[in-house]
């Protein structure tokens, strides 16, 4: 199966950075997915690249670390200089998120990490975890000074009120992210919105948006109200600087080309007859599992990745 040509596949530019990407990205996850084997991923990820897509999308505890080797051994022999490479970490303290940002450095293959974000900010008190003088960002600023990273980011997927307060945390501590990522669909439009709430925050900050849960790992497509091309368009037609799909064959390969290649600037008019598509089924959340339920919350099923506690939340003794 060919590849389509790098030229048909839009950049756009990620936030303030200054950094060109395709306006598509390669979700991580699905790379060591029970039915995707190694020779498969690494197919997938060269495919991706040499049709044009740069983004690549990862994170720290992405299937107990095969999706960063697997990307990480098909970055190699020159394709590591060809992606704008992103990955995330789980760890809350200083201590954690040092260590598996070391652990990412070394599956990926590379001594530099082009995007690392904070993942999972799913709670109200992440973003002070973070920000504690003991906190990952400490760690993140320590690696960015050292040449680990380049750009950082947050990711979360609960509720936009955590992200606008993970925002609110930042500017209170003198700093700006680079990017952050988020649900936006054609049903998070109807349903405790990151689109409505946090998307314009970020358009007036000039942080790069990044898309995911664009078809909700699938959810969506089984309302049967909306192609996986009208998924993929709506998320490009925001102020998207990235919209990242998990690709776990190469005929969804295929599926993220056409829709890249085929996108135009969609009319209000156009916009609204999709999002009526989904406007009766989407009200309840009921297809976007990953706000309603804790499936998607691995920070909550395994609460070892965040690291221990600030110093002077552990010396607090409840009454």
């Amino acid at each position: 199966m060919q590849a389509e040509n790098r030229s048909e596949i839009p950049t756009r530019l990620l936030g303030r950075t200054g950094e060109r990407v395709s306006a598509i990205g390669l979700g991580g996850w699905h790379l060591a997915l029970k039915h995707v084997d190694a020779a498969l991923a690494f197919r997938i990820v060269r495919a991706a690249i040499d049709g044009g897509i740069n983004f690549m999308d990862n994170c720290w505890d992405y299937n107990k670390g095969a999706s960063e080797r697997r990307m990480g051994k098909a970055l190699r022999n020159g394709y590591r200089q060809k992606v704008f490479l992103m990955t995330k970490i789980d760890g809350r303290s200083k201590k954690e998120a040092a260590r598996q940002l070391d652990e990412s450095l070394k599956r990926l293959q590379t001594d530099c990490i082009d995007l690392v974000q904070h993942h999972e900010i799913l709670r109200f008190e992440d973003p002070h975890r973070i920000f504690d003088p003991e906190g990952a960002q400490a760690a993140l600023l320590d690696a960015q000074k050292a040449g680990k990273l380049r750009y950082i980011g947050f990711t979360g997927h609960k509720d936009p009120r955590v992200h606008l307060h993970m925002l609110e945390v930042a500017s209170e501590h003198d700093f700006h992210f680079d990017a952050v990522q988020m649900p936006l669909s054609l049903m998070d439009t109807h349903y405790r919105s990151f689109e409505k709430l946090v998307l314009p925050e970020l358009v007036k900050q000039d942080t790069a948006v990044l898309a995911m849960k664009t078809m909700a790992n699938g959810h969506i497509l089984k309302s049967n109200t909306v192609t996986a091309r009208e998924c993929l368009h709506f998320a490009l037609n925001l102020p998207t600087s990235v919209v990242i799909t998990g690709i776990d064959s190469m005929e969804i390969l295929d599926q993220a080309f056409a829709a890249a290649r085929s996108f135009h600037p969609m009319s209000d008019a156009e916009v609204e007859v999709l999002r009526a598509k989904t406007a009766s089924v989407a009200v309840s959340g009921k297809f976007e599992l990953f706000k309603t339920s804790s499936v998607y919350d691995g920070t909550a099923q395994n609460p070892a990745w965040l690291g221990d506690e600030p110093k002077g939340v552990r010396q607090v003794v409840p009454a």
